[in-house]
C-alpha cells in the first residue's frame, strides 16, 4: 500500500491511502499507527505534506563508494552519522526555500528513506526489516558552505534549514517495495539527470544500518533514516551545478516513487 498525509481543499490535514489513482481517507493517529484503517471516502488534496512527522531524522553519510571518491574522502570502518532538524521535513511539490543566510551553495542529495514502525533498541540485522513501516523518497538538501566551513566541524546547521528535508509523496509499505538493497535511484535537476545509481551499491544495506544505529540507542517509532546519497552531487562537479531559485529537482526511486520540489528564495 501507499499512504500519505495531505491537506484537503478545506485545509484539513488528512491521512490517505492511494488506491487505483484515488486518495482514500484513513483513520488513525498517524501513518505508523498499527490500527490505521482505510475508509471509502475519496479525498481531493490541495497538496502533499511529508508522509510522517519525524520523531527524529537520522542520516547516514558516505554510503556509496563512488560518492566517497568524488568528495575526496576516506572510507570509514563504521557508518558516518549525522542528524537533521525534524522541522526541516516538507512534502512532495512543496518548495525548497533557500534562506537568505545561504550563499550560492545549496545542493541536492537523492536518497532512500526508511520509516520505523516501532521502537528499536539493540536489534539484530535479522530483526531490523520487521521494524520498518515503509520507505519514502527523500532529498537531503545541503548548504555546503555551512556544512563544510561554517559549522565548526558539525553538519547539522548546513543540513537543517527549513524545507531541507523533502520526502514523499508516499510512504510505501515493505511488501510493495521488496528488496530495499536493489532499487534504482535517480536525481534530475532542471531536466538533467545528475545522479543515477542503485541501492545495491550501498556499502551497508538497510538492515545493517538499522541494527548499527540501534546499538545502545533507542530509535523511536516514527524515526526517519536517510540512507545516504550516490555520486553526482553538484558541489563536487566541475563546474558546480547547484539548486537555485527557479530550479526544479526530481528524485526517483524504483518501486518507491517520484519526489518533485520547486526551489524558491526566502521572501
Amino acid at each position: 500500500m501507499k499512504f500519505a498525509r495531505v491537506l484537503s481543499e478545506s485545509r484539513e490535514e488528512i491521512l490517505v491511502a492511494e488506491v487505483g489513482g484515488k486518495l482514500m481517507r484513513c483513520e488513525g493517529a498517524s501513518l505508523i499507527d498499527p490500527d490505521l484503517k482505510m475508509t471509502d471516502e475519496v479525498v481531493k488534496a490541495e497538496h502533499f505534506l511529508a508522509p510522517v512527522d519525524p520523531r527524529a531524522l537520522v542520516c547516514v553519510a558516505a554510503s556509496y563508494r563512488a560518492h566517497i571518491e568524488e568528495c575526496n574522502l576516506e572510507e570509514q570502518p563504521e557508518p558516518v552519522v549525522f542528524m537533521k532538524n525534524p522541522a526541516a521535513a516538507t512534502g512532495h511539490e512543496c518548495p525548497v526555500v533557500i534562506p537568505s543566510v545561504c550563499a550560492d551553495e545549496v545542493d541536492y542529495e537523492g536518497e532512500l528513506a526508511v520509516v520505523l514502525s516501532q521502537d528499536c533498541h539493540n536489534v539484530s540485522e535479522e530483526e531490523a526489516l520487521e521494524r520498518i513501516a515503509g520507505y519514502m523518497v527523500a532529498n537531503d538538501v545541503s548548504a555546503r558552505i555551512w556544512q563544510l566551513e561554517r559549522g565548526g566541524g558539525q553538519w547539522i546547521r548546513g543540513k537543517s534549514f527549513d524545507t531541507f528535508a523533502p520526502m514523499g509523496p508516499f510512504l510505501v509499505t515493505p511488501d510493495e517495495v521488496g528488496d530495499p538493497t536493489d532499487l534504482k535511484i535517480k536525481t534530475v535537476l532542471d531536466g538533467e539527470t545528475v545522479q543515477e545509481s542503485s541501492t545495491k551499491l550501498m556499502i551497508r544495506g538497510v538492515a545493517e544500518l538499522i541494527s548499527f544505529l540501534s546499538q545502545g540507542t533507542t530509535l523511536l517509532a516514527g524515526t526517519v533514516i536517510l540512507t545516504g546519497t550516490p555520486e553526482g552531487v553538484g558541489w563536487f562537479r566541475e563546474p558546480r551545478k547547484l539548486m537555485r531559485p527557479g530550479s526544479t529537482v526530481r528524485v526517483e526511486i524504483e518501486r518507491v516513487g517520484t519526489l518533485v520540489n520547486p526551489v524558491v528564495a526566502e521572501k
